[in-house]
């Protein structure tokens, strides 16, 4: 059964940095490529940053683009996002995802990825 645990969400004041990891098991993590959406409050779900399987392609939203890095250590079955310069519109539950199908390139929407992680609280204090 494939889980993805997401850890390194916390309060930070507006203008700080945080980094998110995803820890994956139970699939090849190296052959898919991966995601990260956020979820605020009243607010439509916003998918954030893809990278590909190899991680060579990269997606950003424009609202995080310049401030996110998506990443990913396939030796570790990890991945990240290095977040700066952290606005209060940042904050939300930030989840993880694997794509659907191996060996895809960057998949900048959050219908072709199937597996979800429970998700870690951001929280930019102004």
């Amino acid at each position: 059964q494939v889980q993805l645990v997401e850890s390194g969400g916390g309060l930070v004041q507006a203008g700080g940095s945080l980094r998110l990891s995803c820890a994956a098991s139970g699939r090849t993590f190296s052959s898919y490529a991966m995601g990260w959406s956020r979820q605020a409050p009243g607010k439509v779900r916003e998918f954030v940053a893809a990278i590909s399987w190899s991680g060579g392609s990269t997606f950003y939203a424009d609202s995080v683009k310049g401030r996110f890095t998506i990443s990913r250590d396939n030796a570790k079955n990890t991945g990240y996002l290095e977040m700066n310069s952290l606005k209060p519109e940042d904050s939300a539950v930030y989840h993880c995802a694997t794509a659907k199908r191996p060996h895809t390139n960057v998949l900048p929407h959050r219908s072709n990825y199937d597996y979800w992680g429970q998700g870690t609280q951001v929280t930019v204090s102004s």
